[in-house]
């Protein structure tokens, strides 16, 4: 079991922090410690969000200290600029892929997607992730978020 150090980054209003929860729920259904802090800035006037998330077998601080993040996963792509600094050598951003919003049947489920891209980089099995996202949605919202979460992870690379 590896441990991963996530940082999701956007704007208030895109799901940044429900896309935490979504990750920490499938990283403890899938087994993991895992612990989180959020940053709200002016998320209530679309300023930068940003979420520490990270699992592993044993996880002991929520936060991911600079130069340390294996993965920067940016639901706005000019917020990775951001916190770019907290990246590792050799980490990887997780930005939206152009065009792709446009593939999703609902645009307001882009963070669930983005997710989908997310999980391709993580050690969670898929019925981890779709276990959290029916877990920490409303039952109206399931259908559409599981939709964008695979087409996330059909997006090709």
């Amino acid at each position: 079991m590896n441990t991963y150090r996530i940082l999701i980054v956007g704007l208030g209003g895109q799901g940044v922090i429900l896309s935490s929860n979504i990750l920490a729920h499938a990283a403890v259904n899938a087994g993991y410690d895992v612990k989180k802090s959020e940053v709200h800035g002016m998320a209530q006037r679309g300023g930068s969000v940003t979420t520490h998330v990270i699992l592993g077998p044993k996880v002991n601080s929520p936060l991911v200290e600079q130069g340390h993040a294996d993965i920067i996963l940016a639901l706005e792509n000019e917020e990775s600029e951001r916190v770019r600094h907290y990246l590792k050598p050799g980490g990887k951003v997780v930005s939206v892929p152009e065009g792709f919003i446009k593939k999703l049947k609902n645009t307001r489920s882009i963070n669930v997607a983005m997710l989908g891209l997310l999980a391709r980089h993580v050690e969670i099995p898929e019925q981890a992730w779709l276990a959290a996202i029916k877990g920490g949605l409303k039952e109206n919202l399931v259908a559409v978020n599981v939709e964008a979460f695979k087409a996330g992870l059909a997006e090709p690379k």
